[in-house]
């Protein structure tokens, strides 16, 4: 008895002393990070229609595979790619899509990480709030948002904000 006594002490002390070093060594880990890329989605190149709705453009479907720059210009040094799929997701005639992507970083600090991002593009907003729901490399596990702005119809501006 008195063994399982100084077990329940011994184990009640760890988790206390553990969970008080939690918090630091969470911050400690890792820091927040912000991406700013350009998301060059040309449809018919990097993105392609691999499914076609049941009635206008509802359940459009598209694969793409899009060049991430650090600038607006096409010959601008690329960053990474965003791979991924859009629907366009409303039935009411409005352009709002569901997306579903991973930004794959190839240059920089963050080569060979990725940030998975997922969420609702209402394209008649100016910008859209998508949310990332993970990641690889240095962004394991990471949760944030990405801002969402379109420059022109082939090329959207993301701000990426990530806790990894």
């Amino acid at each position: 008895m008195a063994f399982f006594k100084l077990h329940s002490m011994s184990f009640a002390a760890i988790v206390v002393v553990l969970a008080l070093a939690a918090p630091r060594l969470a911050a400690a880990a890792g820091t927040s990070a912000h991406l700013h890329v350009y998301m060059h989605d040309v449809l018919g190149d990097s993105a392609v229609i691999v499914a076609k709705g049941p009635r206008g453009v509802f359940g459009n479907t598209v694969v793409m595979d899009d060049v991430l720059t650090d600038g607006t210009a096409a010959t601008s040094a690329a960053v990474g790619r965003a791979q991924g799929q859009y629907m366009v997701a409303s039935s009411n005639g409005g352009f709002e899509l569901m997306v579903n992507m991973n930004v794959v970083l190839t240059s920089g600090p963050y080569a060979g990480s990725s940030v998975t991002v997922m969420g609702r593009d209402d394209t008649g907003v100016a910008v859209r709030e998508l949310t990332v729901v993970g990641g690889t490399g240095q962004f394991r596990m990471a949760r944030g948002y990405v801002l969402w702005k379109t420059v022109r119809p082939d090329l959207l501006e993301l701000d990426i904000y990530v806790n990894p």
